[in-house]
């Protein structure tokens, strides 16, 4: 079991139940679900730059990424019905956890210029939704094997109904959210 999924069972649910007063423990939020969006644009033009950023997302999530196709054609972007345009993670269970650890204290820390991650991008539903501009943040990515600096999309899906109740369960796990 991972660190951080035992903390939760441990510590976090206890604080929960304090701070929002919860008749049950059930009724603490928890993490349901991380999703990792790399959306590669010039994947249209070069099919190779989507097979390195495949690559990039399978060493950061240990788990092989879906490629993501473009569901309406817009003839500004040159971009056709069809296309891939991305590739996504969606990581539940034990291997969220495992990277939520990793991200919240190993890569988030690496990031230059590092003063917290923003505490308004809660989306009204209690989920979280973090950007980050390059994956050499990541201790997996070897800087010498990359082609071209890519930025991700990270996003919290958590059970809870408010942001306020999101936003306290992301900070008992470690989340650095800027003051």
């Amino acid at each position: 079991m991972s660190r951080l999924k035992e903390i939760y069972l441990n510590e976090i649910v206890d604080t929960m139940v304090k701070k929002f007063g919860y008749k049950n423990k059930l009724q603490v939020p928890k993490l349901d679900k991380i999703v990792i969006n790399m959306g590669v644009g010039e994947a249209k033009e070069n099919s190779k730059i989507l097979d390195s950023a495949v690559s990039d997302l399978e060493i950061i999530s240990g788990q092989k990424p879906v490629i993501t196709k473009a569901k309406k054609s817009v003839a500004n972007f040159k971009l056709r019905e069809g296309m891939s345009i991305g590739c996504k993670v969606t990581l539940r269970g034990e291997k969220m956890y495992d990277f939520a650890d990793r991200l919240i204290n190993l890569a988030l820390p690496r990031v230059r210029d590092f003063r917290g991650v923003n505490p308004n991008a809660f989306d009204g539903r209690g989920n979280y939704a973090l950007g980050i501009k390059e994956q050499l943040i990541f201790p997996e990515i070897e800087y010498d094997k990359i082609d071209k600096v890519r930025g991700m999309d990270v996003i919290f899906v958590t059970t809870a109904n408010t942001d306020e109740e999101a936003r306290a369960l992301l900070s008992e796990f470690g989340m650095p959210f800027t003051k």
